[in-house]
């Protein structure tokens, strides 16, 4: 999954992304109607109590989550005898129950519990407020209604850092239907405010991380059209976020892959060059910035293998040389020692290519 995070403008403790723990979140109370009202709205609004001690700013869960995957518990499932609760996808992986250690003698689906999980859902990251209606039929007079509305944003960091926690733990069916709930969520407040570059940022994102999901199922159709719809609405916003940049160009690297890996290797080519030119354009925007360099050399080496397998030997060295030139003048800084690896490890790659005899071989895990 992206580690770019969509919702690090959203809801959460002390700044802290529920996909990226470095990234610092704007403060947005007034915006989700913390402040009590809203402008040109005098009715109140109040933050949701939770009987089960769910905590909004900072997403503990208390006895919903998963011993296991520690996200909101997916397919709620009880091992017999003990009756522990877990994910249905987390505890077939044991023979004894994890938390007190009895043999397994079966498992069972608890559908009461996940009917509980799915309306804490539901319910949640929604503000009550009373509205006063004039009724001009009843002679003018007032009435209350109390209405919900949902608050997308923090319901979405929700549901993101769930799907997270999820994915990270193998429990991909978990993540898959937090990250729909999420996409549908958007989709519907698209159709409410229309385009806003936040929206389409963080919709591009989900969409991507949903085609992880299918593609982690080996689901290659559905992926690609979740990477394709992301780059849809990435490739809509302006080209001077990085953030967005980055996770444009990895969705197009990834229909890239599915397509090689389908050996549609024209169609691989077509989004792998995509992709080297949104990362060229970037470093021209940002020439300063390293990591975009690193990022530019890994699809050079991209294009150039595909070149390869599809005969053009010429062309393929010209690339892998390119790409080892771009690595080889850039001066990092010491106590960046990931990026520092990761160009040490694509040029590895590089100079092995140039080493050997032609292979077909693909380069998507650089």
């Amino acid at each position: 999954m992206s580690s770019a995070c969509p919702f690090s403008k959203a809801g959460n403790a002390g700044g802290v992304c529920p996909m990226k723990f470095t990234e610092n979140s704007d403060n947005h109370q007034a915006e989700n109607g913390d402040t009590g009202k809203k402008d040109g709205d005098d009715s109140a609004v109040l933050s949701p109590k939770c009987p089960f001690g769910y905590d909004s700013q900072s997403f503990k869960l208390g006895p919903l989550s998963c011993l296991v995957c520690h996200a909101l518990l997916f397919e709620s499932s009880k091992c017999m005898p003990c009756s522990h609760k877990f994910c249905k996808a987390c505890i077939s992986r044991f023979k004894d129950c994890p938390l007190c250690g009895a043999d397994i003698e079966k498992i069972e689906p608890d559908t009461d519990l996940q009917e509980v999980v799915e309306r804490f859902i539901e319910g949640h990251a929604r503000i009550k407020r009373s509205q006063v209606n004039t009724d001009p039929k009843e002679g003018g007079g007032e009435h209350k209604n109390v209405i919900y509305e949902d608050v997308s944003m923090e319901r979405g960091a929700f549901l993101v850092q769930q799907a997270m926690r999820a994915f990270l733990a193998q429990n991909i069916g978990s993540a898959k239907s937090r990250l729909s709930i999420c996409v549908e969520d958007m989709r519907e407040q698209l159709e409410r405010t229309g385009n806003t570059s936040e929206l389409c940022s963080q919709l591009g994102a989900a969409l991507g991380m949903l085609g992880d999901c299918c593609r982690a199922m080996g689901d290659a159709g559905p992926a690609i059209s979740y990477y394709e719809e992301s780059v849809e609405f990435l490739s809509k916003l302006p080209a001077h976020d990085l953030e967005v940049v980055h996770t444009l160009s990895v969705s197009l690297n990834k229909i890239g892959d599915l397509k090689y890996y389908d050996e549609d290797l024209q169609s691989a080519r077509s989004y792998y060059f995509r992709s080297l030119d949104v990362r060229r354009n970037a470093v021209k925007n940002n020439p300063n910035v390293s990591s975009q360099m690193v990022d530019v050399a890994v699809s050079l080496a991209k294009v150039a293998d595909v070149d390869r397998n599809l005969g053009n030997e010429g062309t393929a060295v010209d690339g892998f040389q390119e790409a080892i030139k771009c690595l080889e003048s850039l001066t990092l800084d010491p106590k960046d020692t990931a990026l520092e690896q990761r160009r040490l490890s694509v040029l590895e790659f590089l100079h092995s290519q140039l080493a050997v005899d032609p292979n077909p071989v693909n380069v998507s895990s650089v």
